[in-house]
């Protein structure tokens, strides 16, 4: 709550209020003193004054760091230095196109990366024009609009259906009024305000119905109140600081090529330096060494990389998009591969936001109504079996339709549409299932008198008239209020005598349907009647029963995560049995306890840390408990997917390693702070960017061993001539061509490759083992060491038959190239055998053709020739390099089986993770 009231901190308040700033315990009376106030509200002069002594009503900036700032730490990658020194070395050295294109890769990737992170950095500023614009002062007694930044604690404030509440606001008056609060707290239901005393100073800021919150929106009735907080002292301004406060993580991804850059600086350096110097311990002119060092150096560093990863990012976005996800930061594409656990929102995001009825009791028994949402879609059944709806049933639901001034309508985009309460919106949609039409029904009776639904009545009656001119009062509302007044019930159509035993029964179906998840109403009515009379021995007709039920997809969605091995956890702000009845329907408890906010807070954070995972549902929560759970998860390693959709959801959502927002129930704050947004609000799409991202992680690993296998083959080829007594079997330009283009189309096509079968029957990858597992290691250094063996005894016996030197070396070069095309294919898996579908990678069969067709001109046309150093080859010599390369096949092969087989220590469970 508010720990310190900006707007409360005057001269003329008492202590009282601002040291517990629980505005929620205190009379009116006292609050109108501690804030130097009246129920008339300040007068213009005094709120101007006030104004001015402690500022607008607006949330303050965080004050974002600038544009430049952004740009200048995309340049703090160790990768990006490198490149940028190679580019600098490239062009001293007159490699003028080597220059070019590495200085565009590095262009792109920084300004990407700027793009992106600048727009996350937007996430406060959708807080602050989220306030509400204008609003209603007394300003001496005088009903004032004015502009809701202009209001200051004292205040007195009037609230109507569609207002949008402008600050903390103590209820002084409440007529009807219900505000729905589902952006702060997460409660599905709107909320009917009171005005009286609520004692429990520890209430969750859900249960404070006597309060009015900033942000939130009045849904029916009218209401009047006194400011008690504005500005950054809001429950939403207090939400704005702890979305500054939380710090936004590096991702796996990015934490692995940081580490990998830091390696291969080190290694470009070493090498450097063990070239030129044996080169020139030998007797070679040192100049020539240099180059060649240098082009060895580039070889250790693939510059390419940053294209790849940012290209392989793209595409996996783009591909969420067609699977309703919408991806704001790239690297969170990995992240999202990697997610071990998800805690999701219940309201809009397992459950679809529209109240629906399940259950219909009568003196007939029980009935359950299929269908979901508002569309009037399903069926009545009883013990399993269809049944067509009693009179009883009619009767209830007609009642209630009667008592109701909702209306459902389908929209331009055909999709049903509520106007007004949703509770009475379900009645309206379940009468119709029913075969009842709303607008008959009025005709039928017209209504005449109204007892309208207030807080402390907790019912609402309707008087009709019939065609003989009597009128029939219905009434809806709490069980335990309309029950006492019901002196009999509807029954085989007919009306019996209400004993003591049959309200006992009525009272524990009440239990039995409450202890589902269901909110229970009670439907009554009584013929021939006054106003007077109205909602005296009325006749019970039935109990209606109603829920937000689940997504039909949530279930499916929820079984895939326990399949890939990823927790599903429920975090919201409903009420535990409504919470603990979803989580039981979507299978999401899995044998786990459900946990209230109030036992949350009696924990501590290690004993949090201990019971996280015997959790599945945390019921009543604050935003600051979202954190809470997030960062217990996180303590234990895990990759944590945070979900939801209201501004109590932002801080947790920028905490988690993947912030998804719901982008139709979604606030703005929601979906800045988050790093994904959900275009169609369905849990599924969750699960379905999961599998993009463990599809965008395995290419890039596939692109890396491809890569740095083809480099360590370079790079053993050219020492072990050394090493050996041989000449340089390559020229620097050959070598910077492998590097450059032949590394590069092939790598590009592996990170569009497609996905194994079984990619999501694994385990979630574990950040910390990096992009290189052993096996995965294993291969790329057996591609790397039989490619150098191969070529350096390819040239070794070239040279021994008397070839000339161009010869030898250009039979080298192109089987170099070659043993790395076989090598991209078989990369393409370091699990499966490459004659599993070997060729379905169209993008790498196009890819090869293309640098086979650069290799033959290299080979073959006279100024390339000369550039390359190259010399013209029989077919005899282009079969011998080709079955030269052809030998890394096997090779591969084997140490994959092997692996499969466990013989290298890997295992054969590929459960054990990507």
């Amino acid at each position: 709550m508010h720990e310190n009231p900006k707007g409360a901190a005057m001269t003329v308040r008492p202590s009282a209020p601002a040291a517990a700033g629980a505005w929620h315990t205190f009379e009116l009376a006292d609050i109108y003193r501690a804030l130097g106030s009246a129920e008339s509200g300040l007068t213009v002069s005094e709120a101007q004054r006030r104004l001015e002594e402690h500022g607008p009503n607006e949330l303050l900036s965080a004050g974002a760091r600038p544009a430049w700032h952004t740009l200048v730490a995309q340049f703090k990658n160790v990768l990006v230095l490198i490149l940028l020194a190679a580019t600098a070395v490239s062009g001293v050295m007159g490699h003028t196109l080597e220059a070019v294109v590495i200085a565009v890769i590095v262009l792109f990737a920084v300004l990407l990366g700027f793009v992106q992170e600048y727009r996350a950095e937007r996430a406060l500023e959708a807080l602050r024009e989220m306030a509400a614009p204008l609003a209603h002062a007394l300003r001496g007694g005088v009903e004032t609009q004015v502009p809701a930044r202009e209001l200051v604690s004292g205040d007195a404030v009037v609230l109507r259906a569609g207002d949008r509440v402008p600050a903390d606001i103590r209820v002084g008056l409440a007529v009807n009024l219900a505000i729905d609060e589902a952006a702060l707290t997460g409660e599905s239901l709107a909320v009917e305000k009171m005005t009286g005393v609520l004692a429990d100073a520890d209430l969750p800021i859900a249960d404070q119905r006597n309060m009015a919150y900033a942000g939130t929106l009045v849904t029916r009735g009218r209401g009047q109140g006194v400011v008690v907080a504005t500005g950054m002292d809001t429950e939403f301004g207090r939400i704005t600081g702890l979305v500054h406060a939380v710090e936004t993580g590096r991702t796996p991804l990015q934490e692995n090529l940081d580490r990998l850059g830091g390696v291969l600086a080190k290694a470009a350096f070493l090498i450097v330096g063990a070239i030129v110097a044996l080169g020139v311990w030998r007797g070679m002119p040192l100049l020539d060494m240099f180059i060649f060092g240098i082009a060895l150096a580039v070889a250790v560093v693939p510059e390419a990389l940053p294209a790849v990863v940012t290209i392989s990012l793209a595409i996996g976005v783009r591909r969420m998009v067609k699977r309703q996800a919408l991806v704001r930061r790239l690297p969170v594409v990995e992240t999202l591969g990697s997610t071990s656990t998800i805690c999701s929102d219940k309201t809009g995001t397992l459950t679809r936001n529209e109240m629906t009825v399940r259950r219909v009791a009568t003196a007939d028994g029980m009935v359950e109504i299929t269908g979901v949402g508002y569309d009037p879609v399903g069926e009545f059944r009883r013990d399993g079996a269809a049944v067509v709806p009693s009179h009883t049933v009619r009767d209830t639901l007609s009642a209630a339709v009667l008592a109701s001034d909702a209306r459902v309508r389908l929209d331009e985009h055909g999709a049903w549409r509520v106007e007004g309460d949703p509770t009475e919106a379900a009645f309206v949609v379940a009468a119709e299932k029913a075969g009842l039409d709303q607008s008959a029904l009025n005709q039928a009776l017209p209504r005449r008198h109204e007892i309208a639904f207030t807080s402390e009545r907790r019912r609402m009656t309707t008087l009709h008239e019939d065609r003989k001119g009597a009128l029939t009062a219905f009434s809806k509302g709490s069980v335990d209020v309309v029950l006492p007044d019901c002196a009999a019930w509807a029954r085989d159509g007919s009306e019996a005598p209400l004993e003591e035993t049959d309200r006992a029964a009525i009272l524990a179906i009440e239990r039995d349907m409450a202890a589902a998840g269901l909110r229970v109403l009670a439907i009554a009515r009584r013929r021939e009647t006054s106003i007077a009379d109205a909602e005296r021995a009325m006749t019970l007709v039935g109990l209606i029963g109603m829920m937000d039920p689940p997504r039909a997809e949530a279930r499916a969605a929820v079984r895939t995560c326990w399949d890939a091995g990823i927790t599903p956890v429920m975090i919201t702000g409903d009420h535990p049995l409504t919470a603990t009845a979803v989580a039981d329907e979507i299978g999401l408890l899995g044998g786990r306890r459900v946990v209230s906010g109030r036992e949350l807070g009696a924990m501590s954070d290690d004993d949090l840390a201990r019971q996280v995972t015997e959790i599945g549902v945390y019921a009543r929560v604050s935003p600051a408990d979202k954190l809470r759970v997030v960062g217990a998860w996180q303590q234990r390693g895990d990759v944590v997917a945070m979900t939801g959709d209201g501004v109590n959801d932002a801080p947790a959502l920028k905490k988690a390693d993947v912030g998804i927002a719901m982008g139709i129930s979604g606030t703005d704050v929601s979906k800045e702070a988050a790093s994904v947004t959900l275009l169609d609000d369905n849990f599924a799409s969750i699960v379905a960017a999961v599998e993009e991202g463990r599809i965008v992680f395995a290419n890039i690993r596939k692109y890396l061993t491809y890569l740095l296998s083809s480099n360590v083959g370079e790079i053993l080829l050219m020492a072990g001539a050394v090493l050996a007594g041989l000449p340089l079997p390559l020229t620097a330009v050959q070598i910077l061509y492998v590097n450059l283009a032949t590394d590069g189309l092939p790598a590009l096509a592996l990170a569009v490759d497609p996905p194994d079968a079984d990619l999501m029957q694994r385990k979630p990858r574990d950040p910390r083992t990096g992009v290189f597992t052993r096996p995965v290691v294993v291969l790329l250094l057996a591609g790397g060491i039989w490619s150098a063996i191969v070529n350096v005894s390819l040239f070794a016996w070239m040279l021994s038959r008397g070839l000339p030197m161009a010869e030898a070396m250009t039979l080298t070069f192109v089987s170099l190239v070659l043993i790395q095309f076989f090598k991209a294919y078989n990369y393409r898996s370091d699990w499966h055998s490459v004659l599993r579908r070997p060729f379905s990678n169209r993008w790498l069969n196009y890819a090869v053709g293309w640098e086979l067709l650069l290799l033959v001109a290299i080979v073959y046309v006279p100024f390339l020739q000369r550039a390359f150093g190259t010399y013209a080859l029989t077919a005899g010599e282009w079969a011998l390099a080709g079955l030269a390369a052809l030998t890394v096949m096997p090779v591969l092969e084997t140490v994959k089986w092997c692996q499969r087989h466990g013989y290298l220590g890997a295992g054969g469970d590929r459960r054990v993770g990507l």
